[in-house]
């Protein structure tokens, strides 16, 4: 078996469609193959931004033969009672593509039938990927394509060569007004002439040779070498960035690394400025001491090697001068102005056009921000301590958005919130009052990270429900894959943030809050809204338990009796996880299930959901007494564990009542003639129900 080998020579790709084009490519052209029978190892993908590259291993010569077996009508219509081949029998020889004479009858356990054999020969490899390949190619997707000269064809860039071999033969097909070949190209400066190919394996190494690094990993590794003996040179180290490191080894396709300084007046510059400047605009890597501050160089990476090194690393530095004296101007601005006065400049930044401005915005979100800070429990022994929390998240959170108008993070929107930390500071407000003002963000993307204090994980939860509810509340609700104002990310960060700093406050009267303060804009709270919020945050609640791998009917039964406390909704899911574990759960829930049922079937919900008294001088046998007994024993239990948190150990108290629910069962018929005495039965059986439904609703378990 051969390997096959797809090259594909463009012009520069942008660094972000390679690597998810090149597995595209390779799911694509893989699933193609397997449908056409050809035999096939595993792919490994290649990739510059002048070339798209697939090899495929251990490829088939030819497609694998099949024989397939054909039952058609009825024996006893295919032959006439001399066993001539009647006219059904020729049409069915017709029409699967055999002779007549080759059909035979194949005996079934529905009777006789005629049957046919086909045999289908397997094509050449080489004759089928003729079509796979073209095809594959232009399905690869990319953010945005074009076309060039009169060509019908679409792809990122313009297609200037392309190279197919199996093994050492060439797989022959036209994509626009390219032939396919045996040729490639070298490093457009360094080696730019045309070099041929023999055999498939040759060619990651007659690359290497022409200056070419075709492997990705091989590249990424070259970069990080390189950049780190570089930064070595100068008595520092890289600031790590691995985010940056993958994009540059993209960009290039021979790494060459060179160091640059620019002048320490720079350095004045919040770090953060100084790395983004680099970083965003010209892709150039921050370099720091061994105390992790910036020192007044910079690392490049280039795509090509020159004589005078130290001229490319002054071009380098004249362009990042320009960067960096720009971004100075920007920040000596915006000092000359107070956050006060930023403030007040947001009130001409619109948020959203039924929701108003951002001024607005901020002021909702303090209101929220001080609410949430009276409800949250967090071992605050006075009331002084308690006005101060509420003090800084109020000046937070009308402080959190005002960086929008200023002239650093027009220029560079990634420093948002970094810098509103960092004017806050200069300003003399309180360390709790900047760090949050940065991490009210958080979390900037799925898996990122939480606020680490107090002040920042009420702001960002007062943040995210004042976007959540007002979207909503004027209609902007996310459906299907649409979500232009990420609500989802918005509620799952709520989500995180409670479980990760255990606040227990009501997520009811939060929303309810929240809603509230969007009367003045002529939007009316209304219960369906509240519970549409509500709703929407459940389902991301069931999302995230999902993903942590919990079963899916205990997250139902969980979160369809309450999600109001959410630390309290994991802590639930881990004990009915760990019960459902158990060999004598099952018992349990067909139990339950059975109250249930029953209290349906009465037509008599309403006795039994009001929790109406019970009376015990109704009771006709021993077996109510003794589950009325077990019930008061095991109530006060349940509700005390449930109050401190003690989930397992009351969904083990709850569980104790199975034996005395089963006698009772046993013992009397629910449904008695007595009408006092069933609405009784129906009574204590409601409160059993009740008692169960504190935790969860078990009828939704798989039994």
């Amino acid at each position: 078996m051969d390997n096959l080998l797809l090259e594909i020579g463009t012009e520069e790709i942008p660094a972000g469609y390679i690597e998810p084009a090149l597995k595209a490519l390779s799911s694509t052209l893989l699933q193609k193959m397997s449908q056409a029978r050809i035999e096939h190892g595993s792919s490994k993908i290649f990739g510059t931004p002048k070339r798209l590259v697939i090899r495929v291993e251990n490829v088939a010569a030819k497609q694998k033969s099949t024989k397939t077996e054909i039952i058609g009508p009825p024996g006893r219509v295919g032959f006439d009672e001399k066993g001539r081949p009647t006219m059904a029998a020729k049409k069915f020889a017709e029409k699967v593509g055999v002779s007549l004479s080759s059909l035979t009858i194949k005996e079934t356990a529905k009777g006789s039938y005629l049957c046919a054999k086909k045999a289908e020969r397997g094509i050449s490899t080489k004759t089928l990927l003729k079509n796979i390949l073209p095809e594959a190619i232009l399905s690869m997707p990319f953010p945005k394509t074009m076309r060039w000269a009169d060509l019908d064809i679409e792809f990122a860039r313009p297609i200037h060569s392309t190279l197919a071999l199996l093994g050492e033969d060439i797989i022959r097909f036209k994509l626009g007004n390219i032939k396919s070949g045996r040729f490639t190209f070298g490093h457009s400066f360094m080696h730019p002439g045309r070099i041929k190919v023999n055999a498939s394996n040759d060619y990651i190494d007659l690359l290497r040779t022409a200056h070419v690094l075709v492997d990705m990993d091989e590249r990424k590794k070259c970069v990080e070498r390189d950049i780190a003996r570089v930064a070595k040179s100068v008595k520092g180290m890289i600031l790590p960035d691995d985010e940056l490191v993958d994009i540059v080894k993209n960009l290039v396709e021979y790494p060459i690394a060179v160091v640059g300084n620019f002048d320490n007046v720079f350095l004045e510059l919040p770090s953060e400025v100084l790395i983004t400047a680099m970083r965003e605009h010209q892709k150039y890597f921050a370099v720091i001491n061994k105390e992790k501050k910036l020192m007044p160089y910079f690392i490049a990476v280039n795509n090509t090697t020159a004589r005078d090194m130290a001229l490319v690393a002054k071009g380098h530095e004249r362009v990042i001068r320009a960067r960096l004296a720009d971004a100075q101007f920007f920040y000596r601005s915006d000092l000359e102005i107070s956050n006060d006065e930023r403030v007040e400049k947001l009130k001409g930044v619109l948020f959203q056009a039924k929701l108003g401005s951002m001024h607005e915005k901020i002021t909702r979100v303090s209101q929220i921000a001080e609410f949430l800070a009276g409800e949250v429990d967090f071992g605050l022994d006075n009331k002084k301590e308690v006005d101060d929390l509420k003090g800084q998240v109020a000046r937070a959170a009308m402080l959190c958005k005002a960086d929008l108008v200023s002239h650093v993070v027009v220029e560079f929107p990634k420093l948002q919130g970094i810098i509103g930390r960092v004017y806050a500071k200069i300003a003399g407000e309180l360390p709790t009052v900047s760090t949050a003002i940065e991490e009210h963000y958080r979390p900037t993307y799925s898996g990122g990270l939480l606020p680490e204090t107090i002040t920042g994980a009420i702001l960002s939860i007062a943040d995210k429900i004042d976007s959540i509810c007002g979207c909503f509340s004027v209609g902007l609700i996310p459906t299907g894959a649409s979500d232009p104002y990420a609500l989802r990310r918005q509620g799952i960060g709520i989500i995180q943030i409670m479980c990760d700093k255990g606040f227990s406050f009501s997520l009811k009267e939060m929303i309810e809050k929240s809603l509230s303060l969007f009367r003045t804009k002529g939007t009316q709270r209304t219960n369906d809204t509240v519970q549409n919020v509500y709703t929407f945050l459940q389902n991301r609640i069931a999302h995230l338990l999902a993903e942590e791998g919990y079963s899916k009917d205990v997250i139902a039964a969980i979160i369809g009796v309450s999600i109001d406390n959410i630390p309290d909704v994991w802590n639930r899911v881990v004990a009915l996880e760990k019960l459902k574990a158990e060999p004598d759960f099952e018992p349990l829930a067909v139990t339950f299930k059975r109250v249930v049922n029953i209290i349906k079937k009465s037509g008599n919900i309403e006795t039994a959901d009001k929790g109406r008294d019970v009376n015990e001088k109704l009771f006709e046998h021993k077996s109510e007494s003794a589950l009325y007994n077990a019930y008061k024993k095991v109530e006060k239990k349940v509700s005390d564990q449930m109050d401190k948190g003690f989930f397992e150990q009351a969904l083990l108290d709850i569980a104790s009542l199975r034996d005395s629910v089963d006698a009772f069962f046993d013992s009397v018929m629910v449904m008695a003639e007595n009408k006092k005495i069933r609405n009784n039965r129906i009574a204590l059986l409601g409160h059993i129900a009740a008692l169960f439904g504190m935790f969860a609703d078990f009828s939704k378990i798989s039994t």
